[in-house]
């Protein structure tokens, strides 16, 4: 009863919106993207960014300075999930070897704080944020900045961390979702 009469409308308690924190990583030896936002029920909201930068050096010494570094990044801003850029083979193997060490200390980084890790292909990144899997990285910061409303563009590491977050709070499709349905992944490519 409301109001005193039987028949009066009531209306249901508003539960608060669930806010998740997602940490993107673009990992590179020499620059280490990262991106942190609030996904607020279907709203994203820019939170932090920037670039960790490796001195030149021996290589256990730089993937330290990653791990170090994004367990910083993680205790300052305690996301709750991270989504990392999976590694594409490079024409240089040694290359693609370097990257995917310097990818392995962001995911230990993620791992160390017990964190759940999601990985998704640089296709799929541009897909969900862009809508076309082979958008150059002007276009990718262009959106990003756009999609969280930010004032000025973000650097092209931070804004590929960014994007990364992005489609994962987009579970991995955002805005390419329409332009992929149906289409299957064959040796790498939708199609």
């Amino acid at each position: 009863m409301r109001n005193g009469h039987p028949d009066a409308p009531h209306a249901e308690p508003r539960t608060p919106q669930s806010t998740i924190r997602i940490l993107g990583i673009d990992p590179g030896l020499r620059v280490t993207g990262f991106g942190v936002l609030d996904k607020v029920g279907q709203q994203l909201v820019y939170v932090a960014s920037g670039c960790i930068k490796t001195p030149d050096g021996e290589l256990p010494e730089r993937l330290k300075v990653i791990l170090n570094s994004l367990g910083e990044v993680i205790a300052q801003h305690q996301p709750g999930q991270v989504a990392v850029e999976k590694v594409f083979v490079n024409v240089n193997p040694q290359s693609t070897l370097l990257l995917g060490q310097a990818r392995g200390a962001a995911i230990c980084a993620a791992v160390l704080a017990n964190l759940p890790v999601s990985e998704y292909t640089a296709l799929q990144v541009k897909q969900a944020v862009v809508g076309n899997g082979h958008a150059d990285k002007e276009q990718v910061q262009l959106m990003v900045q756009r999609l969280l409303n930010l004032s000025g563009t973000p650097g092209p590491d931070a804004a590929d961390a960014l994007a990364c977050a992005i489609c994962h709070a987009h579970g991995g499709t955002g805005l390419g979702a329409l332009a992929t349905k149906g289409m299957r992944m064959r040796n790498g490519r939708l199609g």
